[in-house]
């Protein structure tokens, strides 16, 4: 698919491109300037269930090839991911408004996972276990579960759909995958590339579409694992539905009310360009991104002049422009969701300190009038107070600055308290306030003086309590996606039985 888009793109099921059952097409739109940048056709409940029969159809003789014959599907990929570097990075730049280093970045994630999970098919699978009787083997194995369904999110369009399909792909499931509504073209281009290795019809599929093309793959029992990243209100539902499911499992990465501690004992530089990055890159709209930053009172003043200031000086624009730090929200609905969060911070009488909710209109690049802008937000509150801002994801550049008084445990008791757990930071110098923050923050991804953000593929990604119930990236995701076999092998001529158990059943007449 070229940069010049011309007609309505298909759905990619069995191995063809076809429009599918319905009529209806949507758009993709760039964000920063309102531009269509191409149609899709919709895909419908009838075409979900074609995609899935095919995979259904195709798993079989999928999961009897070898691992590193699966895996060399995955190569042609990865090396085509890293040919088309800029010119990918710059496509999902256009299409979902982040800068273009971080569209870059986007890519590179890609093939680094691809990498990670195609060479994995070389690395062992299982594990021998010592038995307790000296003439038996005992070992576990695993194997493919099946035909899995993979919804991923619009803020990462083309590094988390590899997180999900690479490993199941490599492991010998079959997928059928729905790309983000915002970002179809981004799909397109990962199915086609798909097309080109020339992997079995069926094995891999693609449904573009909406939440009722992915509410079908979730409900149907053809499908063995669903992994999902996306928000917190649409995973729990995809959990609560498949949970009741004998055999079948949802693995969600979901949202979270991120939080960075700064204690007294933090070097400065550190916890601002931290608190920075973690607050405002990707424009706020990562699950992980922080929007508390709970800092010790006896740096409080000094990181509050700092980082608003750096706030108020933040390079919002053009997302192609390297000198860019913020691009655009995704869309006009989320802008309404960000401003009304600001909106009500006003409401809940806090101190903001930033507001740029409205940017100048000399601030805004011409041609890009109607793209979707919103600057840094940034309020200080009190960490007893019963505020929904400082409760609920906001999801964008709205971030509450929050101090303390006290010490590290006091700290980590205000960082916990939310219904959230997906990441969190701390920045000190004190290795033994690091090492409790590290026991005792109640998270999935832990940084230290790291911002919170920069996840690397080959670790687990996922949080505890409302942010998740599954680490669908590298290693983790393989459990979601394979059944293990604990296997057991008497070598001996006669039977002896584990935990002492009499094999004597049989006696002489």
């Amino acid at each position: 698919m070229s940069q010049q888009v011309a007609e309505p793109f298909e759905q990619y099921i069995g191995g063809e491109w076809t429009e599918g059952d319905g009529e209806e097409t949507f758009e993709s739109t760039n964000p920063a300037t309102g531009e269509t940048l191409g149609e899709f056709h919709r895909g419908t409940d009838a075409d979900v269930d074609r995609a899935l029969a095919a995979a259904d159809d195709a798993f079989e003789e999928w999961a009897a090839l070898s691992y590193t014959d699966r895996a060399e599907y995955l190569w042609e990929i990865y090396n085509e991911l890293k040919d088309r570097h800029e010119e990918l990075g710059e496509i999902v730049t256009k299409e979902c408004g982040k800068e273009i280093s971080e569209g870059k970045a986007d890519v590179n994630e890609a093939w680094d996972m691809v990498e990670w999970a195609a060479a994995d098919a070389r690395h062992p699978h299982g594990d021998v276990v010592p038995s307790e009787i000296a003439g038996k083997d005992a070992y576990m194995r695993r194997k493919p579960k099946g035909v899995v369904g993979c919804i991923t999110p619009w803020n990462f369009p083309v590094a988390i759909p590899f997180w999900h399909m690479a490993v199941a792909l490599v492991e010998g499931n079959t997928v059928v995958w729905k790309p983000a509504e915002q970002t179809p073209w981004c799909g397109q281009i990962i199915a086609e590339m798909f097309e080109s290795t020339g992997i079995p019809d069926g094995v891999f599929n693609m449904v573009q579409g909406y939440g009722d093309a992915g509410e079908a793959i979730v409900e149907d029992e053809r499908v063995a694992t669903v992994l999902f990243t996306g928000s917190a209100e649409v995973g729990h539902e995809i959990a609560g539905k498949v949970g009741g499911e004998a055999g079948k499992l949802a693995a969600c990465e979901m949202g979270g009310k991120n939080g960075i501690v700064v204690t007294a004992e933090a070097d400065l530089d550190v916890a601002v360009h931290s608190a920075v990055m973690s607050s405002f890159k990707t424009t706020g709209q990562r699950c992980v991104s922080a929007e508390r930053v709970i800092v010790h009172e006896d740096l409080y003043d000094e990181f509050k002049d700092r980082f608003v200031e750096t706030a108020k000086n933040v390079s919002v624009g053009d997302p192609l422009n390297e000198d860019t730090f913020m691009g655009p929200l995704i869309e006009g609905e989320h802008r309404e969701k960000v401003t009304g969060y600001n909106d009500l911070a006003h409401e809940e009488d806090v101190e903001v300190l930033v507001d740029r909710t409205e940017l100048d209109s000399n601030e805004i690049p011409d041609g890009h009038e109607d793209g979707v802008w919103v600057g840094p937000f940034v309020y200080e509150a009190d960490h007893e107070a019963d505020l929904r801002v400082t409760e609920e994801e906001v999801f964008g550049p709205h971030v509450a600055l929050m101090p303390y008084s006290g010490d590290i445990e006091k700290a980590v008791e205000i960082h916990n308290d939310t219904e959230y757990g997906l990441a969190g930071a701390i920045i000190s110098e004190d290795y033994r306030e690091i090492n409790y923050f590290r026991d005792n923050a109640e998270i999935g991804l832990a940084y230290g003086n790291l911002p919170c953000i920069g996840a690397e593929i080959q670790l687990p990604f996922g949080g505890v309590k409302k942010s998740g119930n599954g680490y669908p990236s590298a290693r983790e995701v393989i459990e979601a996606v394979t059944e293990r076999t604990a296997w057991t092998l008497n070598n001996a001529d006669g039977i002896e039985m584990a935990q002492g158990l009499s094999a004597d059943i049989l006696t002489d007449d």
